[in-house]
């Protein structure tokens, strides 16, 4: 990746389409945009212009174009826009003729973002908002990453980046000025309550639910012993049959997970193998030990075995209930009944899972931190920790210091490269 080259690609749909969009950023996109049609059309306004081979004048299409110039585009670098019409030759000739230029190569993944991101045109947190904007699939993964990228955390971090500016520049003002009256007796005092105040501010963001199970879906594991209907059960809820379902005891041996929404929410629906003790060979029995792992890490089990025996917290789920058979297992008092073949007490079960996930998820207007921002936003709360309870004002000023320092983390302005690489490399070419 050579950051002073022009970069162009494909910035919308795969042809065919009504439109394609290819996007030109870099120091030679106004002479590229020139070349093909003869000249710069005036700034940030559409101008319909035949688009020409520069080598020998062939027409390639009529498109309309737009020119922004530097550095106040989305880049922060002179940008170029054509809207082609949509089909597969129109934008093949055009990446052709584009690539013969001097100077102009194919973008690699991410990377008009990335050159956002080193252009100062937004953070690191803004960036990864853009990110999961990108690969959202529910309103509520939406909505979250509008706001990441709308830049709201990030004018939370800028607003406590200050505070420490602040808070350090009182405890400088007491290193060089204690001797004086401007200064004042009750200054490390006062310094001291702002750390702690700042603190439980952060913490308080740290507290919220994680973007992970927003981003991954709230993670349900169906457990019970074989012949409980959990595939029946996991092939209602996702409306497909995605487990076999069979009256053959250990069927399912492995873990079968769906990803799903239902009623806006993310879901991960997780089928298991049947528990037993006895009996299981011994593909089975490594079948059984991953179900008891993925019990101890979901957030909800729904149990389906005999009352009591699915763990303090799992919900008790009575199956089966269209069946006489008197061996059926029942319970004295399950959180629902239902059968799954009929559909019966399914649309009570699936609104309570929906209600249950909302409290596990960030609340409508927070914002949810991934594990990058929480960790720094922790080393940052650690930091002021050790600064409120240090007396001696050099050590207090270096923990103030290393709490402004992961704040710059976080929002990107010290970076590490491979880092980078990862986040930016998940983008579509284009983006």
């Amino acid at each position: 990746m050579r950051a002073g080259d022009t970069i162009f690609a494909l910035s919308s749909g795969a042809p065919p389409a009504a439109i394609a969009l290819i996007r030109i950023s870099g120091r030679q996109a106004g002479d590229a945009l020139a070349a093909l049609c003869g000249g710069l059309p005036p700034p940030r306004r559409a101008a319909l212009r035949a688009l020409h081979d520069p080598d020998d004048s062939t027409l390639l299409d009529r498109a309309l174009v737009l020119w922004f110039p530097g550095p106040a585009t989305a880049t922060g670098e002179d940008l170029a826009e054509l809207h082609l019409h949509g089909g597969r030759a129109v934008v093949r000739v055009v990446e052709t003729v584009l690539a013969r230029i001097p100077g102009l190569r194919l973008a690699e993944s991410g990377e008009f973002t990335r050159r956002a991101f080193l252009n100062g045109r937004m953070d690191l947190a803004e960036a990864e908002g853009l990110s999961d904007l990108l690969f959202s699939e529910t309103e509520a993964q939406r909505v979250a990453a509008i706001r990441m990228a709308s830049g709201h955390l990030s004018r939370q971090v800028e607003g406590w980046r200050h505070e420490v500016l602040r808070l350090s520049a009182l405890v400088e003002a007491e290193l060089d000025f204690s001797d004086e009256d401007d200064v004042g007796p009750n200054a490390a005092d006062t310094t001291g309550q702002g750390i702690a105040a700042l603190g439980l501010v952060i913490g308080e963001a740290l507290a919220r639910p994680r973007a992970e199970r927003l981003r991954d879906g709230i993670r349900i594991v169906l457990a019970g012993p074989p012949n409980s209907g959990k595939s029946t059960l996991l092939n209602a809820l996702v409306q497909r049959e995605a487990a076999i379902v069979s009256d053959i005891a250990g069927t399912t041996r492995d873990l079968i997970e769906v990803p799903v929404a239902l009623g806006g929410v993310p879901f991960v629906f997780t089928d298991t193998a049947g528990l037993r003790n006895e009996g299981a060979e011994v593909i089975e029995a490594i079948g059984i030990d991953r179900a008891r792992d993925a019990m101890a890490g979901a957030d909800i089990v729904l149990w389906l075995g005999p009352q009591g025996q699915g763990g303090r917290t799992a919900w008790e789920i009575e199956t089966q209930i269209d069946k006489a058979d008197v061996s059926r297992e029942t319970k004295t008092q399950p959180r629902h009944r239902i059968s799954a073949r009929t559909g019966e007490g399914l649309d009570a079960l699936i609104a309570d899972l929906v209600d249950a996930a909302r409290t596990l998820l960030p609340a409508a207007g927070d914002v949810a931190l991934n594990a990058r921002q929480h960790r720094l936003l922790t080393e940052c709360t650690d930091a002021l920790r050790q600064a409120a309870g240090e007396d001696e004002l050099l050590l207090r000023a270096e923990a103030l210091r290393m709490a402004r320092l992961a704040l710059d983390r976080l929002l990107g302005r010290t970076h590490v490269e491979d880092m980078l690489d990862a986040l930016f490399g998940a983008f579509c070419i284009g983006k």
